[in-house]
């Protein structure tokens, strides 16, 4: 009768090990499974070699901008008797990889700037073709960076790519059309460098 109740008493206190056992590994792989794996590099290789940014330098920020352009008819003073489209304005909204809206792009100057505060202007270094007439090329900047502290207050390089729209020209620009005005959907990437 004894060594029944001390048997039953050992398979009682494993079936509750074995049961603490499954327990705390599933709370452990729920756990896991919860934290974020690190995020990935952002790898340039895929861009030509005349908007990719120099070695020395890392990514502070990747957003999608989704926005208009605005264009006016004018005279193209350089090249004199001719006319064309020119970019007014430019507004777009700034989105994180989580889809949080965390900055806005506006100009003359092209100004881009964070909701903590901080912005760079950009000056056009280079750019290049994209597939499709009305997209807009890709384009790298140099940052010149705002007062203000934050995400944004050291950044060197802004890159436009992966760009949508932005270009369609079929309206058209003669002297009959001067002073016209022009808004155009564009959708890109701006993703934000500086120096490591």
């Amino acid at each position: 009768m004894r060594s029944t109740h001390n048997t039953a008493r050992t398979q009682g206190k494993s079936a509750l090990t074995m049961l603490a056992m499954v327990t705390g590994t599933a709370v452990m792989m729920a756990a896991c499974s919860s934290v974020k794996p690190p995020p990935k590099m952002f790898d340039q290789t895929m861009l030509p070699d005349m908007i990719r940014v120099p070695s020395g330098h890392e990514v502070v920020l990747e957003t999608t901008a989704v926005g208009v352009l605005n264009y006016e008819c004018r005279a193209n003073t350089p090249m004199a008797g001719s006319s064309g489209w020119a970019l007014v304005s430019p507004k777009a909204d700034l989105l994180d990889r989580t889809g949080k809206t965390v900055a806005a792009y506006s100009g003359p100057p092209a100004t881009w700037a964070h909701i903590d505060g901080s912005s760079v202007v950009g000056t056009q270094l280079t750019v290049a073709p994209v597939i499709g007439a009305t997209n807009l090329p890709m384009q790298l900047s140099k940052g010149t960076p705002g007062a203000g502290m934050g995400m944004l207050q050291n950044v060197s390089y802004v890159q436009r790519i992966k760009t949508k729209g932005g270009l369609d020209f079929s309206k058209p620009c003669t002297s009959a059309e001067m002073g016209d005005k022009m808004t155009l959907p564009y959708q890109t990437d701006y993703i934000f460098w500086k120096p490591v």
